[in-house]
């Protein structure tokens, strides 16, 4: 996953400008929501505004998983909102990452989508024990989830000290600066207007300010993710958590003939806090995960995309991981803030009273979300009475983060509690208690 050259910035808003719909980020959910606006009605006057450039946050930087995955489970939606609307959300997840490679080659974007699935690796005997119990949980909804032996995870994934492990299907490997490139031109081709360089510094009934001029609009969807603290009166709607990435140069054909992922499935292994990786298109192995801290006051800030000691822990990882890579060097190390809501339930909606819409709190996996999220807005906006606008995130809002420092004390203990959740399990080979109590605090 090589970064790609940077691209030429678009011009920011001219002046003041009225419309009928107001976006504001112009990263997967702003831009899916512009294009199926303009797709379903092209007579539709839509502006999307961007601080940086279209993709700068998560969206141009994450780990290439376009999935299923949502940050509540079915069991947890279920307790919640009854079986049948969890279920339905758990399907539209699913198809959702078809829709995503069917605009991406309908519209012509090579964004290297390849969907391969996701293993999830048990590489101790607790894992092994994870990996049982999560796929006996799948099969109580009707949900596919495979548990594989040690030779059939091996087969996908060669990596060191492999018991097991499970498989989905409803996952692709994409690089995500070329789709979310992509995304902006079609939006573009379409008739949306992008305005880079623009940011939004207060968003009202009606109108969104930036220090070019105001968007007028009856329509303002806020769409900025981990970036959402930085608007007035939002400090508390999302905390903003770095994830962290590094890569190696391509790799040559005998260390794929070990490694496998022949078909780039996306991996992971049942630890608890979170590593992800993915072959790439052009042979590359990309690995990231948590461990950066959460600042304090919900601050970002470039400097926090790069934190040595994180870094050295994912090189440390992926070389025990893969040992023909311990000597390998990096090639690219990056990182960015992601959102997470308060009871870790991602959210759609539109405020009728109000004309403001938004979408967000994808813990990591909004690569295909923001694409639900977009269709969703989408249909709330036209005022469409599809299936999406019935299902159990829409309208969902999430109580507000407590103030610092409690917020500050709470994120950052859970990350160590996950990191020495791990290293206790290494030790003891029971798995860990604490970890067990955060789980169900956070009711995932």
């Amino acid at each position: 996953m090589a970064a790609l050259p940077a691209a030429e910035p678009r011009a920011a808003l001219p002046g003041a400008a009225d419309v009928d719909v107001a976006i504001v980020g112009a990263g997967y959910t702003g831009l899916w929501t512009a294009y199926y606006l303009a797709r379903a009605d092209p007579s539709l006057r839509i502006a999307v505004l961007e601080a940086q450039t279209a993709g700068f946050g998560a969206s141009g930087r994450n780990g290439g998983w376009c999935s299923a995955l949502f940050p509540k489970s079915v069991a947890a939606l279920e307790r919640s909102y009854g079986r049948e609307r969890a279920l339905a959300l758990n399907a539209a997840m699913e198809s959702t990452v078809d829709e995503v490679g069917r605009v991406a080659a309908e519209e012509g974007i090579d964004c290297d989508f390849a969907k391969g699935g996701t293993v999830v690796l048990a590489r101790s005997r607790v894992q092994l024990d994870r990996a049982r119990h999560e796929v006996a949980a799948a099969a109580a909804f009707g949900i596919r989830l495979d548990l594989l032996s040690a030779e059939e995870a091996r087969s996908r994934v060669g990596a060191s000290g492999v018991l097991g492990g499970t498989y989905t299907p409803h996952c692709a490997a994409i690089q995500p600066a070329k789709l979310v490139r992509g995304l902006a031109a079609a939006c573009e081709r379409r008739g949306v207007h992008i305005y880079e360089r623009t940011p939004v510094t207060a968003i009202t009934k009606g109108r969104a300010e930036t220090p070019h001029g105001t968007v007028r609009a009856p329509i303002v969807v806020r769409a900025t993710e981990g970036f959402t603290p930085g608007l007035p009166g939002l400090r508390r709607a999302i905390a903003p958590v770095y994830s962290l990435m590094i890569a190696t140069e391509p790799l040559p054909r005998s260390f794929w003939d070990e490694a496998g992922l022949a078909r780039r499935e996306t991996f992971s292994d049942h630890r608890h806090l979170i590593i992800y990786g993915q072959r790439t298109a052009d042979d590359r192995l990309a690995f990231g995960g948590r461990g950066a801290p959460y600042h304090y006051g919900s601050a970002i800030d470039p400097s926090f995309d790069l934190v040595p000691r994180v870094f050295e822990e994912l090189r440390r990882a992926l070389g025990e991981m893969f040992p023909p890579l311990s000597p390998v060097p990096v090639a690219h190390s990056w990182g960015g803030p992601l959102g997470i809501a308060r009871d870790w339930m991602a959210s759609v909606g539109l405020d009728p009273a109000t004309g403001l819409a938004w979408a967000g709190g994808y813990v990591g996996d909004g690569v295909g979300a923001a694409n639900l999220a977009g269709r969703t807005l989408a249909d709330l906006i036209r005022k469409a009475g599809t299936e999406l606008v019935a299902l159990p995130w829409v309208g969902h809002r999430s109580p507000r983060w407590e103030p610092e420092p409690l917020r500050w004390l709470g994120v950052n203990t859970s990350l160590r509690v996950m990191t020495g959740a791990d290293a206790a399990e290494s030790r003891t080979g029971r798995p860990s208690r604490r970890a067990a109590l955060m789980h169900r605090m956070l009711g995932a």
